[in-house]
């Protein structure tokens, strides 16, 4: 299958150089040429496969012209060794639970998915692959995770200084290896558009072989359409019009979903739900799509001002806004109001959510019509916001896995970084020539 810029303006290319280049020549997003719907026979049999052997279907449609069936399984195989469980928080209301892979975050999904295309493309290759990832939050930690060890390959994660949680943080500054953090000091928002830069940096290109592992990737946020049909399978057929609440940053997730729709999953509508970063909710409102900085909130993985899949979602339907907006509907909650949600929902059914399920799940409470269920994706573990959410519930109602236990033990190493191109450029520079 051959894959197109969202700009129209570079050439179309193999799927191996979308991923491998991640950012096309225009700086446009890589899309598949076509998304077929997948056969009706699947959608009957669905709620009787494995997890791994739906995402496999669906693998197939998205990449099989590439890949051969057994590598492209094994891929998916040993991506999904967690699952996604459909949990009914009260009737009508479902969360999708995506936290429980090794970095307990839905990026998890995307990520290890992605190492092991980009490890499979470029496993002849010579030269030291370099990774470029920027993060508001949960995509650096399972982005390192995924491509930690991963022989020829070097990762650089780009985060702003003080604006992700100490457990997010922890969960990619402490690994060390083929792991560097860069801590900027700036936004979500600088950190991307330096990555973004490095990809355009005609001296960069000619010296290393660069990639990003961000959600602008075909192989990262694609492979994020398997668990909305997993989702949909759990319901094992007893539904009324399904309703994806989707907390949505930069609009990879959502975008996935969207795909999941072309291909044939039975979905009647989205819900794009913000918190105080509200340019997606205002261009749905008024039809006029106006980019601003970032501001910081609680669901901190979500604040972004630029969000880049948004360009994919004006592809898909043509930049045409009516057809957007009946697809589409938004929310933009403050703060208060997310603390709000998320204390109601722990004291009515005792579910506790991270911030960003919060913001889907009022969402969902605020939208959900009488012939509707609907489901929240909680995209986090809320021990990943510990500080945050016991603020709310309060002390020792936050249960703190194993996992994240190991992580904060960790020591913090860390290169500093300011907001310029210039200093990101001369750092990857130094590190084409450092021989690791």
């Amino acid at each position: 299958m051959k894959f197109y810029s969202t700009n129209r303006l570079s050439p179309d290319v193999d799927l191996r150089t979308a991923v491998t280049k991640g950012l096309a020549p225009d700086r446009g997003l890589y899309m598949p040429e076509t998304i077929e719907p997948l056969d009706p026979a699947f959608f009957a049999q669905m709620g009787n496969l494995t997890f791994q052997e739906m995402a496999f279907r669906v693998a197939e449609k998205l990449f099989g012209e590439d890949i051969p069936a057994a590598k492209l399984e094994e891929i998916v195989n040993e991506t999904l060794s967690f699952g996604t469980p459909l949990v009914e928080v009260e009737p009508d209301i479902y969360s999708l639970e995506l936290f429980h892979g090794p970095t307990l975050a839905f990026k998890d999904v995307g990520a290890r998915f992605m190492a092991r295309m980009l490890a499979y493309f470029l496993s002849e290759e010579k030269e030291t692959v370099h990774v470029l990832v920027a993060t508001s939050g949960d995509t650096g930690s399972a982005v390192a995770n995924g491509f930690l060890g991963i022989e020829g390959i070097r990762v650089h994660v780009l985060y702003p200084k003080g604006k992700v949680s100490e457990i997010q943080e922890k969960q990619f500054v402490t690994l060390g290896q083929n792991i560097t953090a860069l801590e900027v000091n700036g936004s979500f928002d600088d950190c991307q558009a330096l990555v973004k830069s490095a990809f355009m940096d005609d001296v960069l290109q000619s010296k290393m072989v660069l990639t990003s592992a961000n959600s602008i990737n075909v192989a990262r946020f694609l492979p994020q359409a398997f668990y909305y049909f997993n989702a949909v399978a759990q319901l094992k057929r007893k539904y009324k019009k399904i309703v994806f609440s989707v907390p949505s940053g930069n609009f990879g997730n959502l975008t996935a979903g969207l795909i999941a729709k072309r291909m044939g999953l039975p979905v009647e509508r989205f819900i794009a739900a913000n918190n105080s970063n509200d340019v997606v909710y205002q261009y749905l409102k008024n039809g006029i799509y106006k980019t601003k900085p970032s501001v910081s909130t609680i669901a901190n993985a979500m604040d972004v001002g630029d969000p880049s899949n948004f360009a994919r979602i004006f592809d898909l339907y043509g930049h045409n806004h009516e057809l957007i907006a009946a697809e589409i509907t938004g929310t933009t909650y403050s703060d208060d109001q997310i603390r709000e949600s998320l204390l109601a929902c722990f004291k009515k059914t005792e579910y506790l959510t991270d911030p960003h399920g919060a913001v889907a799940y009022r969402a969902l409470k605020m939208q959900l019509r009488p012939d509707e269920l609907g489901i929240f994706l909680e995209t986090a573990h809320p021990a990943k916001f510990t500080e945050t959410v016991e603020e709310i519930v309060g002390k020792g109602n936050v249960p703190m896995p194993d996992r994240l236990l190991e992580f904060m033990k960790g020591e913090k190493k860390t290169v500093e970084m300011g907001v310029e191109f210039g200093e990101f450029k001369k750092y990857l520079l130094s590190e084409s020539t450092s021989g690791t």
